[in-house]
């Protein structure tokens, strides 16, 4: 059997994930899952929102991927394995034809803003001080260029809605919002956002990098058009690899294919043998229909997507709605001991996100003190974010207020 560039890759990808699920026997669910994760003794790690560790079965597929793309003779792969584009649609409610791959969330945000015809002249766009930092990057950028960008300022640590609804106008093209945010944990009601965009003919992006994985998301119910997330994150896979969510009427009109590569027609085939009898007629190919070949723009990170294949199976046998139970006591006690030692809650008291900020002054003295105690959480100069996962419990929690007391 000989296999082109693309079938060997997808084969290989295969095999790794297939033989990755034959093995795995998921638990029932049960908190903390300290034995599904390897960490070096004597660390205590709540800082999932910055890069969430593999399990370990992921991590394993991982290997498996680079032990046979380093072996020459690999198997082809087994007819069984999970395809991490019907699992990421099945975590969010969406058809599989709706989601496809990129690399990273912001070229999903790109690609949206491409697909609009954003910029000087073409209407406004909105977005909000809590929205994912390099979006607003982008976004301001567009700004100096000409675009008039509306950016709604929090209030409390959220995002008021009624604020939002008098800064959009029968002129906006788009609204940008994280349905998680990264800084504070702030979720948005993702429907009404969307029914405030739809009322006035606009659209609505979602960032889901934050929340995706951690938080339960239907996202035909949210009546999102267009969404995107990395998978390093609340996935529990790795860098280099993400999903788009196209609303699938949106495509082809709304969202039109703005670049090609092999991946955007399944059936490319080459005429160019003397042999050929479509010779001299150098390539046949039809255009994809589904949203992957809108958006999957030449070769994977096929490791990480081997990982996939066994960290969104594992997701799901826990369910995100146990999940998002399981670490609620703990930032409910954060939301309550750090404010007596000093400092200052960043995020709703009542956010059921999986992060919580606070507000210091001592980046230099809270760094001595979480370095000694071995643990882990993403600490900026002015801000503390603290994002526990399956794997934390009481005593982790218990390990940081001692930490910092």
């Amino acid at each position: 059997m000989t296999l082109n560039r693309r079938e060997m890759l997808v084969s290989l990808g295969g095999f790794v994930a297939g033989a990755a699920q034959g093995r795995l026997d998921f638990p029932s669910p049960g908190f903390p899952r300290k034995s599904d994760f390897r960490f070096v003794e004597g660390w205590t790690y709540i800082n999932g929102a910055y890069t969430h560790p593999m399990p370990i079965a992921a991590a394993d597929a991982y290997r498996t991927f680079l032990d046979h793309r380093s072996t020459v003779g690999f198997s082809d792969a087994p007819a069984r394995r999970v395809d991490p584009v019907d699992a990421f649609a099945s975590l969010i409610n969406a058809k599989p034809s709706e989601v496809g791959y990129i690399p990273n969330t912001s070229t999903g945000e790109n690609l949206v803003v491409e697909a609009l015809g954003i910029g000087k002249g073409q209407g406004n766009v909105v977005t909000d001080a809590l929205h994912f930092d390099g979006a607003l990057v982008h976004l301001m950028a567009l700004q100096k260029q000409g675009l008039d960008l509306r950016i709604v300022m929090s209030r409390d640590g959220r995002i008021d809605l009624k604020d939002m609804e008098r800064v959009v106008d029968r002129n906006t093209r788009l609204i940008e919002v994280s349905f998680v945010s990264m800084y504070n944990g702030f979720q948005h009601d993702l429907k009404a956002v969307a029914d405030l965009a739809h009322a006035h003919g606009a659209y609505v992006y979602a960032d889901l990098i934050q929340g995706v994985g951690a938080v339960p998301l239907d996202i035909h119910a949210t009546g999102v058009d267009f969404a995107a997330s990395a998978t390093y994150k609340w996935l529990m896979g790795d860098f280099g690899l993400g999903f788009m969510y196209v609303r699938e009427d949106l495509l082809g009109t709304v969202f039109p294919r703005l670049h090609w590569s092999y991946e955007s027609a399944p059936d490319t085939e080459i005429h160019t043998s003397s042999l050929d009898p479509q010779s001299p007629t150098p390539l046949t190919y039809t255009p994809g229909t589904d949203t992957n070949s809108y958006t999957h723009l030449g070769t994977l990170a096929y490791g990480a997507r081997a990982a996939l294949a066994v960290s969104l199976p594992y997701i799901q046998s826990l369910g995100v709605e146990a999940i998002q139970r399981h670490r609620q006591p703990l930032l409910q006690r954060l939301q309550a001991e750090l404010p007596r030692l000093g400092f200052r809650a960043q995020t709703p008291s009542d956010s059921t996100s999986p992060i919580v900020t606070f507000a210091h002054k001592d980046e230099a003295g809270i760094t001595k003190k979480l370095a000694a105690a071995k643990v882990n959480v993403r600490l900026a100069s002015y801000w503390m974010r603290i994002s526990p996962s399956v794997y934390n419990d009481m005593a982790d929690v218990d390990r940081l207020l001692e930490a910092l007391a």
